[in-house]
């Protein structure tokens, strides 16, 4: 039995510190450091999920090259499980080259690779059918999965007594609600960033982004904020706004998201009440960008809540 089934995005993090400019064409440029990474939004949740103490598994594509390789491998050491992982041949892995700047912001060069071919027919339901969660990870990156298709995954766990979580990616096509929306009313849970929260709501407001989702079938909607924290509402009107930890200094934001998600799913699966999971949620996305990489600085559930009562 699992906690959470992962199901979403893959990708190959070369991650360049520190850059603040690019060369000039045909010139050098030196750097800090490059370094190779998991990453990808279902990928970073199910690391840091194993590292705050649950069992997790991922469900995915990756193509048969050195970057799927590394990746497995890696999700194998993080003791994640990686029987849902299909390989394609002749696709190449996902991957991204990542920009650091000296103030921990990131800009991304991607290749969609893999992710791109993940369809309905790719998903392990005997993996979702055996977790207490499926938290799908990237909606708006997997253009043959997003919308429809991710529609009837979420209401089959639905029917499998499985709870539903989604997240999502910027959206290049500008559809937005028209990729999300076939999904809100099968989520128990729906766990966007602000900027991505707005563009899909047409609100500036927080609470009535919220809104707009809990009107569309979502249970429970919360708004990752940023260095702002985040702000939680549920169907039964049930709300927070829950400050984050301003008193630590971001080395790399890269999976922020990611890791407040993994964190927040976490508090839910502890049976946490939504405030708490809010705090905790808060707690290890800090520990996310106190480090380089989406996942290495997150600890473990008892070190976190250490960090909260040391920081509150």
């Amino acid at each position: 039995m699992f906690d959470v089934a992962c199901l979403g995005i893959l990708v190959a993090d070369v991650v360049a510190r520190t850059v603040d400019k690019l060369p000039e064409k045909g010139k050098l440029q030196a750097i800090e450091g490059l370094s190779m990474h998991i990453g990808g939004c279902a990928s970073n949740a199910c690391v840091n999920l194993t590292k705050i103490g649950l069992k997790a598994a991922i469900l995915g594509n990756v193509g048969d090259d050195g970057f799927g390789e590394f990746l497995i491998n890696s999700l194998k050491k993080e003791n994640v499980n990686t029987d849902g992982l299909k390989i394609k041949p002749g696709v190449n892995t996902s991957a991204s080259v990542v920009l650091v700047s000296e103030s921990g912001e990131r800009s991304f060069l991607h290749c969609i690779g893999s992710n791109a071919a993940l369809t309905y027919d790719d998903v392990n339901f005997d993996i979702i059918k055996n977790s207490k969660v499926l938290f799908v990870a990237g909606t708006n990156l997997m253009p043959n999965f997003d919308g429809e298709p991710c529609s009837r995954v979420l209401k089959k766990a639905r029917e499998l007594g499985v709870y539903t979580a989604l997240d999502t990616a910027w959206d290049t096509t500008g559809r937005w609600m028209e990729i999300v929306e076939p999904c809100l009313p099968y989520l128990d849970l729906f766990i966007p960033s602000y900027d991505e929260a707005r563009m899909i709501a047409g609100k500036d407001d927080p609470e009535e982004i919220a809104d707009v989702f809990l009107s569309k079938g979502v249970k429970l909607a919360v708004i990752k904020l940023g260095k702002d924290g985040c702000f939680i509402k549920n169907k039964e009107g049930e709300k927070y706004r829950v400050p984050t930890y301003t008193d630590v200094k971001a080395v790399d934001t890269t999976g922020a998201g990611d890791s407040f998600a993994a964190g927040f799913i976490a508090g839910l699966v502890e049976g946490w009440d939504l405030l708490m999971c809010g705090k905790f949620a808060n707690a290890v996305g800090t520990h996310c960008v106190m480090e380089i990489g989406a996942t290495t600085g997150i600890k473990s559930k008892e070190e976190i809540l250490e960090f909260m009562k040391k920081y509150e």
